[in-house]
């Protein structure tokens, strides 16, 4: 795990209470389990049909269907249930996950998520996303603060194909937290090592809460 991946998801975790059930997307979500404390007791859902999703196993599992959304082999815990796709998509569509951990290629300042595609370059297709950020009680998209090329994940407006409006309730970065308030994303904490300055590299307009949370 790089160290800005490390930053965010381990600030991701402190956003999960147990009892929860939390579906982690792929990518950068699927490291969560890696970092989670021993007392933090959720549930892990992913969309390719179990419940009880542990951390990722490097030695590979017997039965190649136990993997995580990226098709990377994972532990289940005990009294995990497996299902098929038709069940998974209906405990996302009846509303039954309290959060859905995600990636994003943009965040617009309105909470609009684009994250499934990217014009010109191959996609396997949107997948669960546009369910999951429609469906799932609160949103958090995990994300390095800028992309390769510099530029800010958090826009004005997504040049993207949206994945779903107004979904994301928190953006997580490794400078920041984001948090949708009153229709806009708004910092509401920052990491120890970062400054207003360098959170609003690559940002215009960001606003920021008269009291901000720790990091």
């Amino acid at each position: 795990m790089k160290p800005d991946e490390e930053i965010i998801v381990r600030r991701a975790v402190r956003e999960l209470r147990s009892g929860m059930v939390v579906n982690l997307g792929i990518g950068m979500p699927t490291l969560v389990p890696s970092v989670m404390p021993p007392d933090l007791e959720i549930a892990i859902h992913s969309e390719n049909g179990f419940v009880g999703m542990g951390a990722p196993d490097s030695g590979g599992t017997r039965d190649s269907d136990v993997i995580d959304a990226g098709g990377r082999p994972v532990h289940l815990v005990k009294g995990a249930a497996a299902f098929d796709s038709l069940m998974s998509f209906a405990l996302i569509r009846g509303g039954n996950l309290d959060v859905a951990v995600l990636g994003a290629f943009e965040v617009s300042v309105s909470g609009d998520l684009a994250n499934w595609m990217i014009p010109g370059k191959l996609t396997p297709g949107m997948g669960g996303g546009m369910e999951l950020a429609q469906k799932a009680g609160h949103v958090i998209v995990v994300s390095r603060h800028l992309d390769k090329h510099g530029r800010g994940k958090l826009v004005e407006t997504c040049s993207l194909p949206l994945t779903a409006k107004a979904c994301v309730s928190t953006l997580i970065t490794e400078r920041a937290v984001f948090r949708l308030i009153d229709g806009r994303m708004t910092v509401c904490s920052i990491h120890p090592d970062q400054t207003e300055e360098t959170v609003r590299e690559g940002i215009a307009n960001v606003e920021f809460s008269d009291s901000l949370e720790p990091w």
